[in-house]
């Protein structure tokens, strides 16, 4: 086997293999479990189970001058782990036919009470590409001001979580030095750090998202 210097311009090559068979070996309350029969052309056919996502959006929100901003964190019990972990905004693509960047902003609102004038998608990630078909979309907020929805009642690991600003850069060192574990988090904030408060070149809050099966 050799290794080959990769060309510019690497990208994902987005190309469902055809599905021969598919059963739903698990229904669930938010996503499911599903065996697919794949076929591979010349390496032939096989099954593969994993879970089948709604795909999700989630937000770094960016206060401070350029260079120098403060990250919005809020903490949230997620019992697969058994731990309080440090994240940022983030819901479920769970209402169809709802715009990822008006997810984008509902969750903002409802999960930190904050609104924003300026918005971008910083990334987009495949969170467990081998048993998980979930999508996130990660934006960028910045110029941030209060905003609250009315009525709005946040309820199970919601309920009075801690929420609060934190240095950008002081959370890029907290995820290399292993004291978060957040995967959205780290990748949302270690992007924004490396951007190093030049956002020109990102993309506008509603570019295609062609990763995505319902946005393509």
């Amino acid at each position: 086997m050799t290794h080959e210097l990769l060309p510019s311009g690497i990208a994902d090559r987005i190309e469902p293999a055809p599905v021969v068979s598919r059963r739903e070996a698990f229904h669930g309350h938010v996503w499911n479990v599903v065996t697919d029969r794949v076929d591979l052309g010349d390496a032939g056919e096989v099954s593969r189970d994993y879970v089948q996502h709604t795909g999700a959006v989630a937000v770094v929100a960016l206060r401070g001058e350029p260079g120098a901003e403060e990250v919005l964190l809020i903490q949230q019990y997620r019992h697969p782990v058994g731990t309080y972990d440090w994240e940022i905004p983030a819901g479920l693509l769970d209402v169809a036919g709802e715009d990822p960047h008006a997810a984008a902003v509902r969750e903002l609102v409802e999960e930190a009470e904050l609104g924003a004038e300026h918005w971008s998608v910083l990334l987009d990630l495949f969170t467990s590409p081998g048993g998980n078909s979930e999508n996130i979309r990660i934006f960028l907020a910045r110029d941030v001001f209060p905003s609250v929805l009315d009525d709005f009642v946040r309820e199970g690991e919601e309920h009075e979580m801690p929420t609060g600003w934190a240095p950008l850069s002081e959370v890029a060192d907290a995820a290399l030095e292993g004291r978060v574990h957040n995967a959205v988090a780290i990748a949302g904030v270690l992007a924004a750090a490396r951007l190093a408060g030049d956002y020109s070149g990102l993309r506008p809050a509603d570019a295609p998202w062609p990763a995505h099966p319902v946005y393509r």
